[in-house]
């Protein structure tokens, strides 16, 4: 999906072979609006899920606690929180391996310390 140029009309940075500045940890460094382009029409979106920040060494995201998110009781459906912790963990897989590999998660447990009934997490 990705060519072997610095910037390709997909508006990715490709750092292959390249010795990455200091922290710097991915291999793909797309903006913002391609990654939330790559993911319309799929889970991501559906929920709301939109990428906020990505810097050297993390990504950032965030998912409204809303109508598509809640269980009947009206909190954030413990489903919807592992599908945003795969979303960050299977999304930073890949801009580290590369566009050119797949990265899935094969297994997540999830923990909630607290409800949440509103907002964004």
């Amino acid at each position: 999906m990705c060519n072997d140029a610095t910037q390709g009309s997909t508006g990715l940075e490709r750092r292959e072979g390249a010795r990455y500045p200091s922290g710097m940890i991915w291999r793909e460094r797309p903006t913002l609006q391609n990654l939330n382009e790559r993911c319309k029409e799929t889970l991501i979106n559906n929920l709301g899920i939109r990428f906020t920040e990505l810097g050297d060494d993390y990504l950032k995201a965030t998912m409204p606690v809303d109508s598509r998110t809640v269980q009947p009781y009206g909190l954030l459906h413990g489903g919807a929180s592992a599908a945003l912790a795969e979303t960050l963990g299977s999304w930073g897989a890949v801009l580290r391996a590369g566009f050119d590999k797949a990265c899935v998660g094969l297994e997540i447990n999830v923990n909630h310390i607290r409800g949440v009934r509103q907002g964004q997490v």
